[in-house]
């Protein structure tokens, strides 16, 4: 068939069985639907012109031989139609009036209208404008259908997949989705969208709507050696200072709490604005702190920070007037919550993930670190109450959304997008 269609610049030549008769191709047609022929020895096929500028006007097929068995349908067939044969049907009988694709079909719309007209059916409009593409991002399903299939992700609704399943669980919400969709438009131009104006739009939203909450991803405990012994001091703390109708919160403060391993550094660099020995930082909600001694383990890690507090530095004020310019979130021992945290990245380590050497495919660009799973992470008590699906700002660390898996014993959060960590960047320079 492929030598019959000719080529752009000559027409193709008929079929040898074009023109068998009409009882002839309907008692094949029968035996084919019955199951007499094996997969690829039978098709049939459209007669319209071989000699068209249009490939795909040339006898295209319109039904051909699969022998398997179909999710609804069972084995009840064994033959089954072409895209661009039911595709028109299927519009015609569902009521369609504009039916919408893209530029890859540009081509087809005159088999679309062929098929409809020539069988005397209502003709929607097809309407063709260009694939959203986005960088670091695959859109195909028959990819997408791999990456499940052979388990580099965990499901069509992986919170690292662009299915609206996969967005929903990772925390997007509709209205970032539709912001996104609006700014990009609609184009008969082919171009790709950078990721970052999608998570650009989902911040956007979520730092309107998300409630603020502090939650420590990889604890270091703190304790206050100079805190009154068994006292419990429950602070208010403003929920989401972007919509005052969101109200405040009430959080326990104690003598023991964790605060980020991160947030604390033995050799202190220049421009280090958080906790190291002998520096002072306030507590987000709470006061200021002083560390006064490390304790570290054998293998000489940092197990514990020793600190004093100003009792009169609450709300962040001091009667002497003094500054700091670190302020760190925590949460208090006694009262948190065990977590599990997934921070899920970009899925594809290029920015176009077709990008590979030869006899490679996409694959070879999945990022293997696009989940990292942090166990044991401590998050503030009100959170006990959240179902799945609640997204929150966790205070420095970015917006993170309940997933399904979590239990009473262990919530499981997914980080949906993060801030922008300004430390890092210097760092990096």
């Amino acid at each position: 068939m492929r030598e019959y269609r000719g080529t752009l610049t000559e027409p193709g030549k008929n079929s040898p069985w074009r023109d068998r008769s009409v009882e002839e191709n309907l008692d094949l047609f029968e035996r084919m639907k019955n199951g007499e022929y094996p997969d690829g020895t039978r098709t049939l096929r459209a007669k319209i012109d071989m000699a068209h500028p249009n490939f795909n006007m040339r006898d295209p097929v319109m039904y051909r031989i699969l022998h398997a068995e179909h999710h609804r349908t069972g084995d009840a067939w064994c033959i089954y139609p072409m895209y661009d044969w039911a595709h028109g049907q299927s519009d015609s009988i569902e009521g369609i009036t504009h039916s919408l694709c893209d530029l890859g079909y540009e081509d087809h719309r005159p088999l679309y209208e062929w098929f409809c007209n020539t069988l005397g059916i209502y003709c929607p409009q097809q309407i063709e404008f260009a694939r959203l593409n986005l960088t670091y991002t695959i859109l195909s399903k028959r990819y997408l259908r791999r990456m499940v299939q052979e388990g580099i992700v965990r499901g069509w609704d992986d919170p690292r997949m662009p299915t609206l399943v996969g967005m929903q669980r990772r925390g997007y919400t509709p209205e970032a989705i539709n912001d996104f969709l609006e700014r990009v438009g609609v184009s008969k131009a082919n171009t790709t969208v950078d990721i970052q104006l999608l998570e650009h739009c989902v911040r956007e939203d979520l730092n309107r709507r998300a409630p603020r909450v502090m939650a420590v991803l990889r604890p270091l405990k703190v304790v206050i050696t100079n805190w009154p012994a068994g006292e419990v001091e429950w602070v208010e703390a403003v929920n989401n200072p972007e919509d005052e109708a969101m109200g405040t919160r009430r959080i326990p403060f104690s003598g023991e709490l964790f605060i980020e391993r991160d947030d604390y550094r033995e050799d202190v660099p220049k421009g280090w604005f958080r906790l190291g020995p002998g520096r002072e930082v306030r507590l987000k909600h709470g006061y200021y702190i002083r560390c006064d001694e490390a304790i570290v383990d054998a293998q000489g890690e940092v197990t514990e920070l020793r600190c004093t507090y100003d009792p009169q530095s609450g709300g962040g004020t001091t009667p002497d007037g003094r500054m700091v310019k670190g302020t760190l979130h925590w949460v208090s021992a006694g009262h948190a919550i065990d977590a599990q945290v997934r921070l899920y990245d970009l899925l594809f380590t290029k920015a176009d993930p077709n990008d590979v050497a030869e006899g490679q495919d996409f694959t070879a660009n999945v990022n293997q670190q696009s989940l990292t799973v942090l166990a044991g992470c401590k998050v503030e008590p009100g959170l006990a109450e959240a179902k799945p699906g609640d997204r929150f700002q966790f205070l420095r660390q970015g917006y993170f959304c309940l997933d399904p898996d979590s239990t009473s014993e262990c919530l499981v959060f997914n980080r949906t997008v993060g801030l922008k960590d300004t430390w890092a960047k210097l760092e990096k320079k």
